[in-house]
Parts: structure tokens; sequence; C-alpha cells
């Protein structure tokens, strides 16, 4: 079975590795293309209720990712998990330059509410809506000097909710520069809007995905992704294969996140 999704692509029944024996387990091959990257890792970031398996890491490293599992590279640019727990997992890449591109999933922000899969879109009929929230968040006041929503979708199941991914940055002083001299801040988070009475709310609650701490003149110099096409992926016994264009992923500027400046 082959299915193509953008740059990436999901090939499943590849015949069995010599992980796939294991009921709980399976081979899982990530294909770069020959792209030379530094590592691949898997992240079980979420439990099927949406909640975070670990706490967030407050002392995180931007070049250090909190990958539950890493693969193997095999050969350039193949890297192999030789037997991936069964579970639904995030992938990152870690590549040369300082680049990092990541999958994600517009998690739940309420209990009991679906995960939203991280290539949902907000339809396009709805662009007045989406237009909206996007243009809310950038003219509210936040402690951050940079807020800029990434990525945003409508609930398929309710169309009185959204998820946005959000980066927030703060580049200018702040009260660690007495520890800390040059000190940058850096947030995702994964927010929702609610339709109320007529009109669109931010809710309150947010989901925290990372939270860097980093000089600001380094942070200026990263680049990190986020890509849906790489979050959600359901590992069970059979062995899979990720094909993922790299270099297009880099190059085409499509993917959204941070960007050197």
């Amino acid at each position: 079975m082959r299915t193509q999704v953008g740059w990436a692509m999901v090939v499943g029944m590849i015949g069995m590795g010599a992980g796939a024996g294991l009921a709980e387990a399976a081979k899982v091959v990530v294909d770069l293309g020959k792209a030379e990257v530094r590592a691949v890792g898997a992240i079980a970031r979420w439990d099927q209720d949406g909640n975070f398996r670990r706490p967030v890491d407050p002392k995180a490293k931007i070049d250090a990712p909190q990958a539950d599992y890493w693969a193997e590279q095999t050969s350039p640019g193949r890297w192999e998990f030789k037997d991936l727990p069964k579970g639904r997992y995030d992938l990152v890449i870690l590549g040369k330059d300082r680049v990092r591109i990541e999958g994600f999933e517009f998690a739940p922000v309420l209990e009991f509410d679906p995960f939203i899969p991280g290539t949902a879109t907000f339809p396009e009929e709805d662009a007045e809506d989406r237009d909206w929230i996007l243009d809310h968040i950038r003219k509210s006041k936040h402690y951050e000097n940079k807020v800029v929503p990434l990525y945003i979708a409508r609930s398929p199941q309710d169309k009185k909710v959204a998820r946005i991914l959000v980066m927030l940055i703060r580049d200018l002083p702040t009260s660690y520069e007495a520890d800390f001299p040059g000190a940058a801040t850096m947030r995702f988070e994964i927010w929702q809007y609610d339709w109320l009475y007529g009109g669109w709310a931010k809710n309150k609650r947010t989901k925290v995905l990372h939270r860097i701490i980093l000089h600001r003149d380094e942070l200026r110099k990263w680049t990190w992704l986020w890509d849906g096409r790489l979050g959600g992926i359901q590992v069970d016994k059979d062995p899979i294969t990720i094909s993922y264009d790299y270099h297009d992923a880099l190059q085409s500027k499509k993917l959204q996140g941070l960007y050197p400046y």
C-alpha cells in the first residue's frame, strides 16, 4: 500500500523486518533521500487522552531534542528504528548547521476532546473566521515581542473549535539578564479558540510543547520548523517506511517555524 502526502510518503507492509515478529514493536525506516543529518528521533509525546507522557523540561536544549527513541543510520540518508514499540509518535530530525524539523499534532487543550491531525487546515470557505483569529493573535498583547501563529486548523468533529500552533519569542532584555546576559526565551504552544455567543474567544488553557532559553545571538541562527506530516505516526506490528524529502522541506520555505533572522 502506498500513499503520497506532500513531500512525505508513508509505505506500509514492506515485508517482515528483523523486529516485526514482536507483537508490540515494529521496524520503522525513515528515508531522507540521502540527506546528511545528525540524528532522527521518535517522541511519544501524548497519551491517548492528550496528556503529556512526561513534563516539559524547562532546561531543554534546542540542539538536544528529548526523543524517547533514536534511530540508527544504516546508509546515507536512511535511518532505522529496529523495534519501535507500538504507539503514536512525532518524529524529530536534527540536521546539520543548526536545523531542527519536528512533527506535531494539534493535541486536545481540554479534557476528552479529540486530536486534530497536524496536516489539518482551516476550510477556505471559512477564511474570514480564520483571518479574524490570526489577526487577533497578532494584535494581542504578550510578554513575548514575537508571537507568530504557525498553523491553524478547525476541528473536523466540531466547527466551533479551532487550534493553533504558536511560536512565542522574547529576544528583548528579560529578567534573566542578571544571571544570563543576552538570554532569550522561546516557547511553542497549542492554543484553542472557541466559538461562543456569536464570536471567537481564546481559551485560557494552552498546551506548552517546548520551553527553551538560550542566548539571543544563538537563537537567531537557528532553523526550527514544524511539519504535521511527521506527526501522529501510528506504529503497530507491521514495518513501515517513511520517505521524506529533507532538502525540499528546507529549500521550499513552505514549512512554518523559526528561520534565521
